[in-house]
């Protein structure tokens, strides 16, 4: 999460030059790359299966980082991340079976009620849906995730998923055409935020997805809000309202709720 948000940052000042969808390119890209050289997985031993799991999983990262930058190039990061955490909080949900999920689950829900300026003549209604949207999609990647950390190794998947999200996001960035305004130095930022936000992270997620249920993973990601917001403050000078930190304080607390609860409960069980 640290590294995801601190690439999203970095990424944010790509923006007035080669534009979100550019920037997007530049990113899946270039942590396309360097997976495959780094993993060299196997394609000719793949199944039908686990093409379709990587097809799959590729439409959730391309969407969800595409969409994503669409929407913190119109609202704050840290708002953008904890409007986007509807997506991975319906799902542990949604997954639930037990009440104190769900009162974790609805803490979380009120933090995010509370982040999104409501009263604000200023608000960008584009840019929460896009949030929004890009949460579906985070749902999207964290079940696929678990799916195919099932039936083949992650790093494989991992990068056999990055694969389709490049071909996918091609099409986009060709037709925006920021890409075009690309110079060395932008490359490597733009090398930067694939290696922080894309290469490490997705890798890591799928080391957490093969020892965690999809629902765990979820709750534990409402973290995310959390680190957009310094990120945001520390690197693009952008700040929160105090009830905007009392709704990231909320998201934060339903975590460690939910992590302490199933932990002790699994001691116990031991």
């Amino acid at each position: 999460m640290i590294s995801v948000q601190g690439g999203a940052s970095i990424a944010k000042h790509l923006f007035p030059a080669i534009g979100a969808t550019g920037t997007s390119m530049l990113r899946i890209g270039l942590s396309t790359v360097l997976l495959n050289i780094i993993n060299r997985p196997k394609f000719f031993q793949f199944t039908k299966q686990q093409w379709l799991y990587c097809a799959i999983y590729g439409i959730g990262i391309a969407a969800m980082n595409l969409i994503f930058y669409l929407a913190i190039q119109r609202i704050p990061l840290g708002l953008a991340v904890t409007v986007e955490f509807i997506g991975p909080l319906f799902l542990a949900l949604s997954l639930s079976r037990k009440w104190l999920d769900v009162l974790w689950g609805l803490i979380a829900c009120a933090g995010i009620l509370f982040i999104v300026p409501w009263q604000s003549n200023n608000i960008d209604l584009i840019g929460l849906l896009l949030a929004f949207l890009a949460g579906i999609f985070w749902a999207v990647y964290i079940i696929m995730g678990s799916k195919v950390t099932g039936i083949m190794p992650g790093k494989d998947a991992v990068s056999t998923g990055m694969l389709f999200a490049t071909l996918i996001i091609i099409p986009f960035a060709l037709w925006d055409g920021g890409i075009f305004s690309l110079t060395p130095m932008l490359f490597l930022k733009g090398l930067g935020v694939a290696v922080l936000s894309s290469a490490v992270p997705f890798s890591l997620d799928l080391v957490a997805l093969k020892r965690l249920p999809a629902k765990t993973f979820s709750i534990l990601t409402s973290l995310q809000p959390a680190f957009a917001a310094l990120s945001g403050m520390i690197f693009l000078s952008e700040r929160l309202t105090p009830l905007q930190w009392i709704s990231v304080a909320c998201v934060i607390s339903a975590s460690m709720g939910a992590t302490i609860f199933s932990k002790t409960k699994q001691q116990i069980e031991e």
